[in-house]
């Protein structure tokens, strides 16, 4: 059941976030990556496609019953939906994936400061450094309460060549940096952004467990009234790691995303939705939700998933 509410922080920060956005020429259309995303896990017992629209919701899992048990309910949740989104899932305990629309473009709005935060980690770990307090102070700034000016002065400080090196070393092949200030601007997929939710909570080459553990800790401690999104549903024994992002334009209406992954407890799974052409921002966090939900209660069963 889809819910409409508009969080404290979109009320306090909207000026911002459209400002963030605003130095681009608007965005012409969503378009979609050229390459297929998400392949099906090695050993998959099974898999199973449901059509939305003119696109499908397609899932494998080696958990037998699971795949067309997450299709049909995904599919379930965004049918019907007046707007046009995109998600991409994993589980790392039942090998299982899902995917719709996961190569198309979206205007990244605030979800793309994990990508800031992952750019400035590499940067610090190739420079065998820590961060400084004014790093410190801005990344925590920037994730815990999606402030706006310390991404700004870490997208200055970092440059967009240094973005794209990480890109290219966390395989987030289809995302394309703003231009010059517009760090809102990023094009990104929902598989781009769950490779980076898989980057961050395992062992990999890209970021050390010192860096992954710092930004693990910060997307865990998001302000209260930011913790919409992928973790509606969310069991309570999990540990929620969320980044969300929105943005209202000229054109294409608002944008709102919601990036993410649970642990702890043996959980052990992700979840990317993006959305855009909403004509509310209430609106695209109903989308958001109304999936997230299904998708909590089918990977962790019918009992025991949250009702937030």
């Amino acid at each position: 059941m889809h819910r409409s509410r508009i969080p404290a922080c979109a009320r306090r920060g909207l000026a911002a976030s459209v400002a963030a956005g605003a130095l681009l020429t608007p965005l012409a259309g969503a378009t979609t990556a050229s390459a297929s995303t998400a392949a099906a896990p090695k050993g998959a017992t099974g898999s199973a496609s449901a059509a939305v629209g003119g696109s499908k919701v397609v899932c494998t899992s080696k958990k037998p019953g699971l795949a067309p048990e997450l299709t049909h309910d995904i599919a379930g949740a965004l049918k019907g939906r007046k707007d046009a989104s995109a998600l991409a899932v994993y589980d790392r305990t039942t090998k299982t994936s899902c995917e719709f629309k996961a190569g198309t473009h979206f205007d990244s709005a605030s979800v793309v400061k994990v990508t800031v935060l992952g750019t400035l980690l590499r940067e610090a770990e190739e420079s065998h450094r820590k961060l400084t307090a004014r790093e410190v102070k801005l990344t925590t700034a920037m994730i815990t309460k999606s402030d706006n000016d310390a991404t700004s002065a870490l997208w200055r400080q970092l440059g967009v060549t240094r973005v794209k090196h990480f890109l290219a070393l966390a395989k987030m092949r289809h995302t394309v940096p703003g231009a010059g200030g517009s760090w809102g601007l990023t094009q990104i997929t929902a598989a781009d952004q769950l490779t980076l939710m898989q980057l961050l909570s395992t062992e990999n080459s890209v970021l050390n467990q010192t860096s992954r553990g710092y930004a693990l800790g910060l997307m865990a401690k998001v302000e209260t009234d930011q913790k919409w999104g992928v973790p509606a549903g969310a069991p309570a024994t999990a540990t929620t790691h969320v980044k969300n992002g929105w943005l209202s334009r000229a054109t294409g209406g608002w944008r709102v995303h919601s990036v993410g992954f649970f642990t702890g407890h043996g959980h052990d799974y992700g979840m990317t939705v993006l959305s855009g052409g909403n004509r509310t921002m209430a609106y695209g966090i109903d989308t958001i939700e109304g999936a997230a939900r299904v998708i909590h209660r089918d990977l962790n069963g019918k009992v025991g998933a949250a009702s937030s």
